[in-house]
């Protein structure tokens, strides 16, 4: 059989035996299987764990974020799903949470908590650094706005994790491309350093390039260049025009890879704020 199928019912159509069952395909979750010969996919998961849940669960969290579209979720983070059933198997975390109807999606057959109930569940359940980085990329995706989601609290007023999301919603911004480029920004904002904006045309006028993030006033820009940046000789040809534009457009573009730790970073940015002569304004922690 294809794809992620209810054990019990295969064996009772008659389209499996329990001999080939048990030895040409894996159980994803009780009574959910798939074919040895496949690698589960995050996608996979989710469908699994909404069959486990024989349709009555609502997939929430990283999950629905990933169904809506947001990247960076790893095919084995646990499935959240909002049902109520005190005992689900590992590999599933099972909330039983008030969610009103308007709130709820059917994508590509599954329920999934919508965009902005997503955000609010990501923010209310996962530390903050984590929850911010899922919130960049459901945002990215869905165009979700902090507002948006923030107004939740007035449905919900009884939800756990109230505080939490408080502080991790307004450091969303779906301008971020990637989970390090979260990380850049937060250190900046840790520091007192109000938030630089995301996604920062240069251009010439007859080409452009986008700053990852950037201090407009001084001109001081922040990249992150990935690995492919060193090992892609196109994107390698590509960034050395690139760099002209933007230098020749008096941007400090202060470049960041994995290896750089916060304080090296924090230092390159007070430097170019210092050859740009520019105090930033410190923000109230």
């Amino acid at each position: 059989m294809d794809g992620v199928f209810i054990g019990s019912k295969a064996l009772a159509g008659g389209g499996l035996t329990r001999a080939s069952l048990r030895w040409n395909y894996r159980a994803l979750f009780p009574d959910v299987y798939q074919s040895k010969l496949v690698v589960p996919t995050l996608r996979d998961r989710i469908e699994g764990a909404f069959l486990w849940a024989r349709g009555d669960g609502i997939i929430s969290g990283r999950a629905a974020a990933a169904v809506h579209g947001a990247r960076w979720v790893d095919a084995n983070t646990p499935i959240e799903m909002l049902w109520r059933n005190g005992r689900p198997p590992d590999g599933i975390v099972v909330r039983n949470e008030r969610i009103d109807a308007d709130d709820i999606q059917l994508v590509n057959g599954l329920l999934v908590t919508s965009p902005l109930r997503t955000a609010f569940d990501l923010a209310r359940h996962l530390p903050r650094d984590l929850a911010v980085k899922h919130l960049d990329a459901l945002a990215n995706a869905t165009g979700v706005t902090a507002e948006e989601v923030l107004a939740l609290q007035d449905r919900y007023p009884r939800a756990r994790g109230l505080p939490r999301a408080r502080i991790a919603l307004p450091l969303m911004d779906g301008g971020a491309q990637s989970p390090q480029e979260t990380r850049i920004r937060l250190i900046l904002i840790d520091d007192g350093l109000p938030a630089p904006r995301t996604q920062v045309l240069v251009t010439d006028g007859y080409q452009e390039a986008y700053l990852d993030m950037a201090y407009e006033e001084p001109m001081v820009g922040f990249d992150y260049e990935g690995i492919h940046h060193s090992e892609d000789r196109r994107q390698y040809v590509h960034d050395i025009g690139r760099t002209e534009l933007v230098e020749g457009r008096g941007w400090i573009d202060i470049r960041v890879v994995a290896e750089h730790s916060r304080g090296f970073i924090l230092y390159r940015a007070y430097q170019a704020f210092a050859r740009r002569g520019w105090t930033p304004p410190r923000r109230l922690h």
